[in-house]
């Protein structure tokens, strides 16, 4: 079965990509390409769940951004 996971991805002062999976603290990666980092973030995903499958959190509500 799969599951849907929602990352935030931003660029670093260097350039690169870092993304981060909200539904699992401290589950990060980064890469200099999109294909790339997606890649990456899958695999940071198998690794996290890999030592505890139910670390999985459906407490996510969303993302927004607010203008001030």
């Amino acid at each position: 079965m799969t599951k849907k996971y929602t990352i935030v991805i931003e660029k670093d002062e260097e350039g690169w990509l870092v993304s981060e999976v909200v539904e699992l603290p401290g589950c990060h990666t980064q890469a200099k390409s999109m294909d790339q980092l997606m890649e990456r973030t899958k695999e940071a995903i198998q690794a996290y769940l890999g030592e505890d499958e139910h670390a999985v959190s459906d407490r996510f509500v969303g993302v927004q951004q607010i203008e001030v």
